[in-house]
């Protein structure tokens, strides 16, 4: 997976949004104004994602491209090393995990407006 591959995967899913809330190269998708994924766009070596705490655990011990978050809670995110270790539609099934974990946290009434929109 490049960079605009997971650009556009992320993009691909309802309501979400990029922007650069730290600096100039870290680039963050959120849903509903909530983070799911980020990578830094210069050297794209690693994306970060959010992640159920035992599946991150089990994943971890499964897959050696993935980390404990990299400056994230150890315990909600992991890191993936982009080091083509992993088929892209791995990642893309962790990215949608990631963002559905968002949403899943999100207020009721937002998931109702997002669900309505995603069948629109």
């Amino acid at each position: 997976m490049n960079i605009e591959e997971y650009r556009d995967y992320c993009l691909s899913l309802p309501s979400t949004t990029e922007e650069f809330p730290f600096d100039n190269k870290t680039l963050v998708f959120k849903v509903c104004g909530k983070m799911f994924a980020l990578t830094n766009i210069d050297l794209f070596k690693s994306i970060n994602l959010k992640c159920d705490p035992e599946y991150a655990i089990e994943l971890r011990e499964k897959f050696p491209a993935v980390k404990a978050g990299f400056h994230m809670s150890k315990k909600h995110w992991n890191t993936i090393e982009m080091d083509n270790s992993i088929p892209t539609k791995q990642i893309q099934e962790w990215i949608k995990h990631s963002y559905d974990m968002v949403v899943k946290g999100l207020p009721k009434k937002v998931r109702e407006e997002l669900s309505t929109s995603k069948k629109s």
